[in-house]
């Protein structure tokens, strides 16, 4: 409500800055609906239409293109910024935490980079008081931004970090708010020297791990690490270094750089796919998988691409296993033509591989050594799903056995530990396609939401 309020305050005079003849364009634009026709309204009427046909669902999406294309005073863009941040999770820093960071922080490490730090703060915080009589006649400004000017930039040494903090509220601001100002503050943005960032992350993380929160490194950008502000509890961003998936049987394969981890396909290499590039912060989405696969087999075309990339990933599937191939179907009839852009259903990964077999190794096998299904979400989540036949819990000859559902219990233990989340499903719930197509529909939609897919874009 927050959130619709604010937009509709902002595009209220939409019809006053366009004409009959563009309001429909200048709606389009935005996300929104198409307004009544010319005939049948003003254009004051036209927009009051269009903003109430707004779903809230579609809300978000207009929001973010208000902030894009919009001219907002900071105040008017902090509070559309805050309402929409609300409606997606977010780590909780609290403000001990908070002042604790302060505290810690010099600031004569923060004003070395000048103006990139203006430009952080003009990003997030309020820095101008609202124009005055005075100020139009060509008074100088009296705000925060003169104050920061003279206290921080001209005078280091007049205002403690602690102090900054409080003259731009950052104590009081919303959680997504501090979070992308502890981003920006070790971000090459603002600070162009990879030592420079570590040093200030090393110092961040000492207090924001007692609240179950750290700055993490996700990606690179020009050589410069990224970082983001994550639960501590959430997958260790890693990034990994030979993606093995959708295997026709267990792969032959052998380190041809062991320095370096480079792993070769000795034989049948139609057996396994090896994608070798770097995971984007965003997670392996299908399109990331897509073009490495158009570029490795030197396709012609996306269109190309598609239809043989997902051919290739279904015939990996367990021909036994009708849930199985279910899942992985439902998943891309469910979606549609947002799958491009959501995280790929990967089939048969493997987590573990041991040139040996399980009655070689003996006690010290590994318990689980490949995944039915992964997902590489953003932020280096990882979500394991799996089906569960009865090769779970029961023998080969079918009988139930407590030590085979201790050993699975056990795998899924351990894959916990190591920081993925674990989804089970049986098999009698994926077995009818009408009603498998309800449940993963409402669960993939819980699940992107739980874990920030942006789905919105898609």
């Amino acid at each position: 409500m927050a959130l619709r309020e604010l937009v509709v305050g902002v595009l209220g005079d939409l019809g006053d800055r366009t004409t009959h003849s563009t309001l429909a364009d200048a709606c389009e634009r935005l996300g929104l609906p198409t307004p009544i026709p010319h005939e049948a309204g003003s254009k004051r009427e036209r927009v009051r239409s269009s903003l109430a046909a707004l779903a809230d669902a579609d809300l978000p999406t207009v929001a973010e293109r208000v902030l894009l294309h919009e001219r907002l005073d900071a105040t008017t863009r902090n509070a559309v910024q805050d309402a929409l941040w609300a409606l997606r999770s977010t780590v909780a820093i609290p403000k001990k935490a908070r002042r604790e960071i302060a505290r810690a922080l010099d600031v004569q490490d923060l004003v070395l980079s000048g103006g990139r730090l203006r430009d952080l703060l003009d990003q997030l915080w309020v820095l101008d008081d609202p124009l005055s009589f005075a100020d139009l006649l060509g008074a100088a400004l009296r705000g925060l931004r003169r104050e920061i000017d003279r206290h921080v930039f001209r005078n280091p040494g007049d205002w403690s970090t602690e102090e900054l903090f409080e003259r731009l509220g950052a104590f009081e601001a919303g959680d997504a708010r501090f979070a992308r100002f502890l981003e920006g503050l070790v971000s090459p943005d603002v600070i162009p020297d990879e030592p420079g960032q570590r040093y200030l992350v090393d110092v961040i993380n000492q207090h924001l791990r007692a609240a179950g929160v750290e700055l993490r490194e996700t990606r690179e950008d020009g050589g410069y690490p990224i970082f983001q502000a994550v639960a501590s509890g959430l997958a260790r961003t890693r990034r990994p270094k030979n993606l093995v998936f959708a295997s026709l049987a267990k792969p032959d394969l052998r380190l041809s750089g062991a320095l370096d981890n480079d792993i070769e396909i000795v034989t049948n290499a139609d057996k396994v796919l090896i994608y070798d590039r770097p995971i984007p912060a965003d997670g392996l989405r299908w399109r990331d998988l897509q073009d490495w696969w158009r570029d490795t087999h030197q396709l012609a075309g996306d269109d190309e691409a598609k239809t043989s990339l997902y051919a290739r990933l279904r015939q990996c599937l367990p021909a036994n296993s009708t849930e199985q191939r279910n899942l992985h179907e439902l998943y891309h009839e469910i979606h549609g033509s947002a799958v491009p852009n959501l995280p790929v259903l990967l089939p048969e990964v493997w987590l573990h591989w041991d040139p040996k077999t399980v009655e070689q190794r003996g006690a010290d096998a590994l318990l689980r050594q490949r995944m039915d299904f992964l997902l590489l979400l953003p932020h280096g989540q990882r979500v394991v799903l799996e089906v569960d036949g009865s090769q779970h819990f029961t023998t080969p000859d079918g009988r139930p056995d407590g030590t085979t559902y201790a050993a699975t219990m056990q795998a899924d233990r351990d894959l916990k530990l190591r920081g993925y989340e674990v989804f089970h499903f049986g098999t009698a719930e994926l077995r009818r396609r009408d009603e498998a197509h309800a449940m993963l529909q409402q669960f993939f939609a819980e699940l992107f939401r739980r874990f920030e897919v942006n789905r919105g874009t898609a």
